[in-house]
């Protein structure tokens, strides 16, 4: 909840911001399991899909396709459920 209350809410940065700073973190980190919600928050935060492909493919090339890969793999799961 601290994170989301405070960390979520200040000024400075928009949640759409955070949003995808926080996909980009969660590929370069290979953390599966939370990268899925935060791609959902990431939608209901007016970020597109198209956006967080263009994420997933820029961070290829600083933290390896096998992270990419997998996060794109988690995108196409949580798009398909729409």
């Amino acid at each position: 909840e601290l994170v989301y209350d405070d960390i979520w809410e200040r000024p400075g940065l928009s949640k759409r911001d955070r949003s995808l700073i926080t996909i980009a973190m969660l590929t370069a980190m290979y953390r599966t399991n939370q990268i899925r919600s935060h791609m959902r928050r990431a939608l209901d935060n007016s970020v597109t899909k198209d956006e967080i492909g263009e994420v997933l493919m820029h961070m290829a090339f600083y933290t390896g396709w096998p992270c990419a890969v997998n996060a794109f793999e988690v995108a196409k799961e949580v798009f398909d459920q729409g």
